[in-house]
């Protein structure tokens, strides 16, 4: 007799040599786990067996609510490398080409492949304008004054401390402060453990937003080196953080913008303790967290932070509207530092915007929105993935992120995309070059694409462009 084993490994060969003809093509849902169950007489266990060993070898994906789908092919093509970076930290200036560059990719008829900015079309824009109208009629006094004292909105902390239930919480609300941005949320963070001309370690590639704040507060970066898939290296912390040279360390754990990355909960466990240890104050941005292509959340540092030492930052920039403002950080041991820069630099978070966010959260109308949100980033990745993989040349790498929608490309050595952005631009098409993701510069044959939007014919045949001119 024929047994269980031996039926789901047949079943799994069945349908990969279908993938492999292509019989059943990338982005085709396959049969559902019931209808295969029952054509082919095996059990539903037996079934997901053989879903989850081709998931594991790369040929389908689960979406969540929706079944199993042929991932698009992008075989031959491997990850970025892991770069040797400085041993020495080095003064940050990046922001004049910075905005230069975003400059140029926002001009009308230029391809949005640069700035990581979501499609409004995938943001629930409307219901979030009926909320301020509403909000407005029923709290007719809410413009009446500000507070430079009473600046968080107990409504909101209340659902965020709900939310924290998720990261491995629940936090305090008396660590929270609510700020005008995930932006702010980091600089404030900076200035409350940090004095100019301190070193701050940092992801190499680092989100070029991060090395702006510390150029602003003339702080210096110290480059660590990270993994496409495990995030930032511990290893390489421990030897970077020995002998009292490092103040903070700035990282993106989960679904890292440029990278994808998500750290282990190992080894976020180990850096927790490690800095905590050392006195290395952590400043987390947790802005991709919710937007997780996982079955479920991945924790941030913050859940394994036993010693208060660390500030998670977030928003809801990507997932709700840019257009909001509003950010916090969950502060620890360090509020009482933060919230006097908060009253000192920009005083309360606007109340109104306060409140609106405050009763979006609280209808459970975040939670359905994401569930279809992850779902229309993770297909965008996957879709522009695809394109660069049919369009650039056979050398060129790609992350396969975990999260999040940007998506970073590593191209041949003699490729400069520095020099390579003008003709992209002239061309209409953005990017954002690799030297801007590292103080020293070392990813100058990298680049980064913005899959914020649905594939297009037109942002197809832009990938097409950018990439005859790579090849060219």
């Amino acid at each position: 007799m024929e047994t269980e084993p031996l039926r789901y490994q047949r079943l799994a060969e069945d349908l990969g040599g279908l993938i492999a003809s292509g019989a059943l093509r990338p982005g085709e849902r396959l049969p559902s786990v019931r209808r295969l169950a029952s054509d082919r007489r095996l059990s539903v266990s037996t079934v997901v067996q053989a879903l989850r060993s081709l998931e594991d070898r790369g040929l389908v994906e689960a979406r969540p609510q929706s079944g199993f789908f042929v991932r698009h092919a992008t075989a031959g093509r491997g990850e970025p490398r892991v770069r040797s970076t400085p041993e020495k930290a080095v003064p940050v200036d990046v922001s004049q080409r910075l905005v230069r560059i975003l400059q140029a990719g926002a001009q009308p008829g230029v391809a949005p492949l640069a700035a990581a900015l979501p499609a409004p079309g995938l943001l629930p824009l409307a219901g979030l304008q009926r909320l301020y109208a509403g909000v407005a009629r029923r709290h007719p006094r809410l413009l009446e004054g500000g507070s430079h004292i009473h600046m968080d909105e107990p409504a909101l902390v209340r659902q965020l401390v709900r939310l924290s239930l998720g990261w491995g919480g629940p936090l305090a609300a008396e660590e929270f402060v609510v700020t005008n941005s995930c932006t702010e949320a980091l600089g404030l963070c900076l200035r409350a453990v940090t004095q100019p001309g301190d070193t701050v370690a940092v992801e190499s590639p680092a989100y070029y937003l991060m090395l702006q704040l510390l150029e602003t507060l003339g702080l210096k970066a110290l480059e660590i080196p990270t993994d496409p898939r495990t995030g930032i290296s511990v290893e390489a912390l421990d030897l970077a953080t020995r002998g009292g040279r490092v103040a903070a360390c700035l990282l993106v754990p989960n679904a890292s913008n440029p990278l994808g990355s998500v750290m282990p909960d190992e080894h976020k466990r180990r850096l927790a303790r490690l800095t905590a240890e050392r006195g290395v104050a952590v400043i987390e941005d947790d802005l991709y967290g919710d937007l997780h292509f996982g079955r479920t959340r991945p924790w941030p540092i913050k859940a394994f932070d036993v010693a208060g030492n660390v500030m998670l930052c977030s928003s809801f920039s990507k997932s709700l509207s840019p257009a909001l403002r509003i950010g916090f950080v969950a502060a620890g041991r360090y509020r009482p530092q933060i919230a006097l820069q908060k009253t000192l630099t920009s005083g309360g978070t606007n109340p109104i915007t306060q409140h609106v966010l405050a009763e979006y959260l609280e209808s459970g109308a975040y939670d359905r929105h994401l569930r279809g949100l992850r779902r229309c980033y993770e297909n965008q990745v996957d879709a522009l993935r695809a394109a660069v993989a049919r369009h650039f040349p056979a050398a060129t790498r790609f992350t396969q992120p975990q999260g999040g929608f940007v998506l970073w490309v590593e191209l041949p050595e003699e490729i400069d995309t520095t020099a390579l952005y003008e003709r992209a631009i002239a061309a209409g098409v953005a990017f954002v070059p690799g030297e801007l993701f590292s103080p020293s510069g070392i990813y100058r044959n990298c680049l980064r694409l913005n899959g914020g939007n649905p594939m297009t014919a037109e942002i197809e045949d832009a990938v097409r462009r950018l990439g005859a001119l790579v090849g060219g």
